[in-house]
């Protein structure tokens, strides 16, 4: 469980990380600033589940949860810019 838990905190965490990376280069400050809420609530998450002894299972969740958030923050961007970001 810890694994899965693992998983999704360092997925969302990189997934945040991406969207506020792509907001601040665009200019879009509200959505760079709810991001910005995201990356706390998934790093505090992170930090609480890491320490300690860790499994391989773990380790694993842990380092493939980052590319495939880093992947989804790349598809997701345009629509999020769309739906929120500055109107002309």
């Amino acid at each position: 469980m810890t694994a899965i838990a693992l998983f999704a905190a360092t997925y969302f965490l990189v997934l945040f990380l991406g969207l506020q990376s792509l907001n601040v280069n665009g200019g879009h400050k509200l959505l760079a600033a709810l991001t910005s809420l995201g990356i706390s609530t998934a790093n505090i998450t992170v930090l609480k589940l890491m320490p300690g002894p860790t499994s391989a299972w773990e380790i694993a969740a842990y380092c493939i949860g980052g590319p495939a958030g880093i992947v989804t923050s790349m598809l997701i961007h345009p629509w999020m810019v769309r739906r929120f970001g500055r109107k002309p």
